[in-house]
């Protein structure tokens, strides 16, 4: 395949106007001008080549919750946003705990999935021997908050041997479930949305984040913090942040506040919750010098029935995946960062994290995993035009630049003009 006349992304942040021609499903030659008879060509003129995104963090529900979401859908999704690979979390029913469980999974994406995937394991208090012996697997999930049943590992007699045994990533939910039960009893019968932010407040984040990071440094374990979305979370980090820690941020938490709650509702509830415009503004800044490592989704989708039943019966999170792009793209447009650094946030840093090879860079030998995006024309987020299976957005009616025209997944066509290519699949990822 010869990709013709795009606006390339260098590994050194540089735009260069030429070809990139793919054999199989790597890259061979990038140059100004390449004659390859035998190829098919993909026009590019007007169009910028990007690495494919790299989302660390998503949760597709499947098994057990496909009337959400599956994995099919959802890598159709991925595929529609130029999400070439994702990393994808243990709630599942039954959950990712155990081998067989993850073994289940590995082969349930193998016939689905049209994009890469990889699969954290679950924490219970019950499962070390799992969390150590375990793989493939790109790390280990804590829900230290936000959680209930097995999964939910919030205290630091518990959290200590998982911290103490193994050598792979934990990758932490840091809110602090005790502050949580107890603001709920001191908020009990409030209905508002918005309350969500009160009760999951930036205290119960921060005292998370705090004692991950204390067992992180005891025991020298990696260790990612992911969705952070306070501006304390972020000046603490700032201070005192070791070179085996990353952490995370959503696009929502850097473009969504509390006064969302006043227009969508219910479909502004997540965990971590939305915080105050503030929080924004803290947030970008920890992103753009570097407290930050890189983006991720963390779509959550949940059916609008469901978010329909009212605080607090209705279920926190939100889709992503087909947003997430365009979102960070339009914000490069108005100069709020640069789209190298874009690129760099949503596909060579989270490859780097996760220990896997040649993959978020546009280089020869790297992996043909790529996306093309008209930079030029904006056009709103909308319903109808959305392959996730819950079907709405946070984001709907926002005018965006950068969606993907051609999303290339292996060497493979996946997406192009708005049609998905489902005869192509994704690979299991490796992780070093």
């Amino acid at each position: 395949m010869l990709i013709h006349s795009a606006s390339i992304l260098l590994p050194n942040g540089d735009f260069f106007l030429g070809d990139v021609l793919l054999q199989g499903d790597k890259i061979v030659e990038i140059n100004s001008q390449i004659n390859s008879d035998d190829s098919t060509i993909i026009d590019a003129t007007g169009l910028t080549l990007l690495p494919g995104v790299f989302d660390p963090q998503v949760h597709f529900r499947e098994p057990g919750l496909e009337y959400k979401e599956d994995l099919f859908t959802a890598s159709c999704a991925c595929a529609a946003g130029g999400v070439t690979s994702f990393l994808e979390m243990p709630n599942t029913r039954p959950l990712t705990t155990t081998q067989a469980a993850l073994d289940d999974k590995l082969q349930r994406a193998a016939s689905k999935c049209l994009v890469n995937y990889g699969f954290f394991m679950g924490a219970t208090a019950e499962n070390l021997p799992d969390l150590i012996e375990a793989n493939p697997t790109c790390g280990i999930k804590i829900f230290m908050g936000s959680s209930h049943g097995a999964l939910l590992v919030s205290l630091e007699e518990e959290l200590e041997p998982i911290f103490a045994r193994g050598s792979r990533l934990i990758a932490v939910h840091a809110e602090d479930q005790p502050r949580i039960i107890q603001r709920r009893k001191e908020f009990a019968g409030i209905t508002t949305p918005s309350i969500h932010s009160q009760i999951q407040d930036e205290t119960a984040a921060l005292n998370a984040t705090k004692l991950a990071l204390k067992l992180s440094k005891k025991y020298q374990r990696r260790l990612h913090i992911l969705h952070l979305s306070t501006g304390i979370e972020a000046e603490f980090l700032r201070q005192d942040k070791p070179s085996w820690v990353t952490t995370e941020v959503t696009p929502q938490h850097l473009l969504l506040n509390i006064e969302a709650y006043e227009e969508i509702g219910t479909l502004a509830q997540m965990n971590p919750p939305l915080r105050s415009p503030e929080n924004n503004e803290i947030l970008w800044r920890a992103l753009l010098d570097g407290v930050i490592d890189f983006i991720a989704t963390d779509h959550a989708p949940h059916t609008l029935e469901e978010k329909a039943k009212g605080y607090p019966k209705s279920p926190s999170g939100m889709p992503g995946v087909e947003t997430s792009l365009p979102l960070m793209l339009t914000e490069a447009k108005k100069g709020r960062c640069s789209v190298a650094q874009v690129a760099n946030w949503m596909s060579t840093a989270p490859a780097k994290a996760y220990g896997v090879r040649n993959k978020g860079a546009i280089a020869p030998g790297f992996d043909a995993d790529l996306v093309l995006v008209d930079l030029n024309n904006y056009r709103p987020v909308s319903r109808d035009r959305l392959f996730t299976k819950c079907g709405w957005s946070p984001f709907e009616g926002w005018n965006l630049t950068g969606w993907p025209v051609y999303t290339i997944v292996g060497g493979q066509v996946a997406f192009e003009k708005g049609r998905l290519n489902t005869n192509v699949t994704g690979k299991a990822l490796i992780f070093e």
